[in-house]
């Protein structure tokens, strides 16, 4: 019996064929490493490129995949382990990557071209652990570069000021987003990196005056802190402008109306420390989007589906940076386009839920239902539309509870609101009826007035939004008004589920009970 042979070897032609699109693809490149660097391009290429360079992204893609084939160790034993075998131009014919069935099974050199790493150069990033155990990432130093300028181009075209001076507040140290987010905004702005502090970032401020225009970059949950920190001193929100840039988790439309009513204008990034910073960021237009996704039901039936009623965070990323796709799970897959990242990322599965759209099926979906132009400024690039990780959730009499849905009820009272620096969700399971149960922790400061008045408000505004974003909840409160039974127990500042947890990280929003 013969052996089979691969593709490469019945087919030589396949060498040539790919051979002259890798030609193709590095001139590409060296053009978009240009174009990177210089803003006016970058933001021509940002307006007017996307739609008719997809295509081109999807070679790219399929041109990592091949070429890491050949290189670099791991994959060739990971594709060897899954009987891959070489199909020309079908990018889908290689298997996805994971945590589970890549990164933890192979070491780092083993993962990086021609398995090995440069020494100088190299540096770790780490990711927050907030997922279980941290992981340490490595970058070359052009990957950096390169992931830098991308960041610094987004923050330029979102926060078009020149005056511009951002407190970098996202957590020091180790982690990815801090560090690298203090590099891409010194390329733009004039930076101080306080981590998250408080006290550092108003007493800047008001050190600095009227001078300059502020942006604050932190997680969601710190930058309302820092506002209401801002608040309670009487701080004049008139004398100067304050913009907040926020990554690390998803931010309801609640939280960005309530941040909004004193900063001129709140974006968010997206970004996972598997992969890099500037994955996608939030532009006018993708906001606009997203408020129409919160008000209309149609509209979320027109670009989410019949049957889907979550709100996702909406942004636009650049293909040929990071080309995305959905598998059959809903779960977005990622290859970076890049040939300067050191250990690459192919297909990769963060474990997030996410749609992808293109830029003219989503206006021309919304032109179906009589919603035209004029639009808020976005790229020509696709929409990621995402939900998050799909295991974030408390499951309750059939439905998901995520955690992005009780923030919506929580801060819909801005009064109410101001008095909250955050809350854990839990399933209450030591009785015959389990209950879901929302832990709100107080501002140290904070004061919430009648706390069982408080309570009923808050839990009373969170059924409501659950009934009106979860199709499954609605059928369980027709079929039985005790499903309306959520609990919300308003906790002092560090205390119950709280005592003990480190304010300077990502926030965790499901708890088991035995926990605390």
């Amino acid at each position: 019996m013969s052996t089979p042979t691969s593709v490469w070897s019945r087919r030589p032609v396949i060498w040539i064929r790919l051979a002259y699109l890798a030609a193709l693809n590095s001139l590409f490149s060296a053009v978009y490493r240009f174009v990177r660097s210089h803003y006016r391009l970058w933001r021509f290429s940002a307006l007017h490129s996307g739609t008719r360079l997809e295509g081109l992204a999807h070679l790219h893609a399929y041109l990592m995949c091949a070429w890491a084939r050949k290189r670099v160790p791991a994959y060739v034993d990971f594709l060897a382990a899954n009987g891959h075998i070489l199909r020309l131009l079908r990018l889908e014919s290689f298997p996805e990557t994971s945590k589970d069935t890549y990164v933890r099974r192979y070491g780092f050199a083993e993962r990086c071209w021609d398995g090995r790493h440069p020494i100088a150069g190299t540096l770790v990033d780490e990711s927050a652990g907030s997922s279980g155990t941290p992981y340490n990432w490595l970058r070359s130093g052009k990957e950096l570069h390169d992931v830098h300028l991308d960041t610094a181009n987004w923050v330029r075209w979102t926060f078009p000021t020149e005056r511009l001076f951002a407190l970098n507040a996202f957590s020091m140290g180790a982690w990815a987003t801090g560090t690298n987010m203090g590099i891409a905004l010194s390329k733009v702005c004039m930076v101080k990196s306080t981590g998250p502090d408080i006290d550092k970032i108003v007493d800047t401020i008001e050190r600095f005056g009227d001078d300059y225009d502020y942006l604050i970059c932190a997680y969601p949950p710190f930058l309302k802190h820092t506002v209401d920190a801002l608040e309670s001193r009487g701080f004049d929100w008139s004398r100067t402008r304050v913009y907040g840039l926020v990554g690390g988790e998803a931010m309801t439309e609640a939280m960005r109306d309530y941040l909004e009513h004193r900063l001129v204008k709140v974006r968010s990034g997206y970004g996972a420390s598997d992969i890099q910073i500037g994955i996608g960021g939030e532009t006018d237009l993708s906001v606009h989007i997203r408020r129409l996704l919160v008000a209309r039901a149609d509209v979320r039936e027109a670009l989410l589906g019949p049957d889907e009623n979550r709100v996702p965070m909406v942004f636009q990323y650049n293909p040929l940076e990071v080309y995305i796709e959905v598998n059959d799970r809903g779960e977005s897959l990622i290859t970076v386009n890049n040939a300067s990242v050191l250990s690459p990322k192919l297909r990769y599965n963060v474990g997030d839920e996410a749609r992808v759209l293109s830029r003219r099926a989503v206006l021309s979906r919304l032109a179906e239902l009589g919603i035209g132009g004029p639009f808020p400024a976005g790229w020509s690039v696709p929409f990621l539309l995402l939900f998050g990780r799909a295991d974030s959730t408390v499951s309750y009499m059939g439905a998901n509870i995520y955690p992005i849905d009780v923030e919506y009820g929580l801060y819909r009272d801005r009064s109410l609101a101001a008095a909250i620096e955050g809350f854990c969700l839990e399933l209450d399971d030591s009785s015959l009826e389990p209950h879901p149960v929302i832990h709100v922790q107080l501002r140290a400061a904070g004061d919430i007035g009648d706390r069982a008045a408080a309570a009923d408000a808050l839990r009373e505004a969170v059924v409501d939004h659950l009934a009106a974003s979860s199709r499954d909840f609605s059928e369980s409160l027709r079929e039985d008004p005790g499903a309306a039974d959520l609990r919300v127990e308003i906790h002092d500042h560090g205390s119950g589920p709280f005592a003990g947890t480190r304010p300077s990280i990502k926030n965790v929003y499901v708890r088991r009970r035995e926990d605390h």
